[in-house]
């Protein structure tokens, strides 16, 4: 299967020690991070001042014994939680990212799990913590982001690193000694789903580096770029694509205060580079069109304004940036380009921010691959791809069937060690020739390009032996703004297995068109009637939506903003 070449010259870096000290050497001075005081003012710190937090406080980790240890981290996206990750991973131990969402209890199937002796926490995440904790480990010390000096129950993160300092000032040196096994064991993360069922994923900072490495290749980034980090960082889509990749290419980070407030933090931090979701790329398209079709002629201009630079474009002249500055506002007025994956983007958005001048490079990964498998790039743009392999790693399709669809199955240095303490779980997706089975269906062609079918647990078998994949399903019943969300799934009735959605619709959307204050149940009802109609109308008539219900509230989602299938698979709200 082709490779992808790269475009750009990358340097080799060892682990995330010579990562960070690499981009003090070429980038010492300049904003590592921009960051929001209480004051609702920025300020920068550099990669001088960045590196020396971390020594210090994996001085101080070190200095309280907790070499070889395990230790986890939770909480929203800030500079104390990169702090932390890389001052644990940088020679002390274990690093174990925990989801801030999850319950009191999940949290501590987690740490049990994995043996952690210390967990660093955000306000909320401590409160979860003391208020259960009898239920805790007694070993486990708990290290508030939040708090300056140490309590009875806590230790402060603040003081942790002025003891640290204090340590380093002194001439102790020991920290920066540590060896760094780069092939061992560096980050557990636990998969998404209910934490008593998930999966630890092992991966080495070997891993990590290597997607780094290679995603650095084909995309450029650099000094001067900034990113605004919406995403959870727990996550590896969020940690090493926004987080660890501008970190080695000298590039500014900053951090989402919340949704609510991610249309304001733009204005604020005018990002170059968007790192997100289809979810959270598909509402700021919505919100452009929506904006546009309130101005006066805003449509005719919109679709003229799209007309002309496709055609501008055709013939090597760029329009966008005159006809659509008003569009790449919503960004902050400096947007370069966006990387979108964790899940199915439409078409026909990835197609319109290109005319807008905002190319949205598609990718698709696995936690288990550290997690980039392949992607487009600043020279590969397809709407309804996502891309080749990126450089270093090989993909081959197994069992095809007729159509070319079979399983996904990766070769990288990315790829995981395996999960954590479950060797049957880890043969059964790894298998001797080190291919990882990824679960997920797809096909290649002839250029190279794989486009994502589904998964194999998801496919709907009909009687018939027909094969059903709710996400292509899905994604014409998306397309309607009247439905917001959807599931599809098989259901049985007297003769076979058919197809039913779950939909939660866009009720304000329904009503606007109908031209009503408020849409009823009936008004609903047949709205999404009619669109289940002009959805089966593009459909084999076996995979034909044969039935229906309509929720009242969203589908459960995981943080990265898929729906739960199974989660929400015996809810009919």
């Amino acid at each position: 299967m082709m490779l992808d070449r790269a475009i750009y010259d990358v340097r080799e870096i060892k682990n995330f020690r010579d990562l960070i000290d690499q981009s003090v050497d070429l980038f010492g001075d300049e904003p590592a991070f921009k960051l929001k005081n209480v004051q609702g003012e920025y300020y920068d710190v550099s990669y001088k001042e960045f590196q020396q937090d971390i020594r210090a406080l994996g001085t101080s980790l070190l200095a309280r014994g907790k070499k070889g240890e395990r230790i986890a981290v939770i909480g929203k996206n800030s500079y104390k939680w990169c702090t932390a990750y890389l001052a644990v991973a940088s020679g002390i131990g274990i690093i174990v990212p925990i989801d801030k969402e999850l319950q009191f209890e999940d949290i501590n199937i987690m740490l049990k799990a994995s043996k952690s002796t210390m967990i660093f926490a955000d306000a909320d995440a401590v409160n979860k913590l003391t208020q259960n904790k009898e239920s805790l480990s007694s070993d486990l010390e708990i290290v508030s982001f939040d708090i300056e000096d140490d309590t009875q129950d806590l230790l402060s993160y603040n003081k942790m690193l002025r003891d640290g300092e204090d340590i380093l000032n002194r001439g102790d040196k020991e920290y920066l000694k540590l060896h760094i096994d780069a092939d061992a064991l560096s980050v557990l993360l636990f998969t998404s789903g209910t934490s008593d069922k998930a999966k630890g994923v092992m991966l080495s900072q070997r891993n990590i580096c290597f997607v780094v490495m290679s995603t650095s290749s084909i995309v450029d980034l650099g000094p001067g770029d900034r990113l605004l980090s919406v995403l959870p960082i727990h996550h590896t889509y969020e940690c090493s694509l926004t987080f660890l990749t501008s970190m080695y290419n000298g590039a500014c980070l900053a951090f989402s205060e919340s949704l609510l407030k991610l249309m304001k933090n733009m204005q604020e931090v005018e990002p170059t580079v968007f790192v997100c979701v289809p979810l959270l790329l598909e509402k700021v398209h919505a919100r452009i069109l929506k904006a546009a079709s309130e101005k006066r002629g805003g449509k005719l201009v919109l679709s003229i304004g799209k007309a002309i630079t496709n055609a501008g474009n055709a013939f090597g002249v760029s329009l966008d940036d005159k006809i659509f500055k008003e569009i790449k506002k919503n960004f902050g007025g400096k947007i370069k380009k966006v990387i979108v994956g964790a899940a199915a983007v439409r078409p026909d958005v990835i197609s319109d921010l290109k005319t807008f001048g905002i190319p949205a490079l598609i990718g698709y990964g696995l936690t288990e691959c550290a997690p980039l498998v392949s992607g487009n790039n600043d020279e590969l743009f397809t709407p309804d791809t996502v891309g080749r392999p990126i450089p270093g790693v090989e993909v081959k399709i197994t069992n095809p069937d007729s159509s070319g669809i079979g399983e996904i199955c990766v070769k990288s240095p990315g790829v995981m060690l395996g999960y954590y303490e479950n060797d049957s779980a880890t043969a059964e997706v790894i298998d001797e020739q080190g291919w990882f089975h990824t679960g997920d269906l797809g096909s290649i062609d002839d250029a190279g390009l794989i486009r994502i079918t589904g998964r194999i647990k998801n496919v709907i078998v009909t009687k018939n032996g027909k094969n059903i994949y709710p996400e292509e399903v899905e994604f014409h019943l998306t397309k309607n703004p009247f439905i917001a969300e959807a599931m599809v799934i098989g259901s049985d009735d007297e003769e076979d297995t058919v197809v039913e959605a779950k939909i939660f619709p866009d009720v304000n959307a329904i009503a606007e068109k109908l031209k009503l204050q408020t849409a009823t149940v009936e008004d609903i009802t047949r709205a999404i009637g009619d669109v289940i109609k002009e959805v089966n109308k593009k459909l084999p008539k076996y995979k034909s939506i044969k039935k229906f219900n309509i929720r009242d509230s969203e589908f459960v989602k995981t943080t990265t903003a898929k729906i739960k299938r199974y989660s929400n698979m015996d809810d009919n709200k």
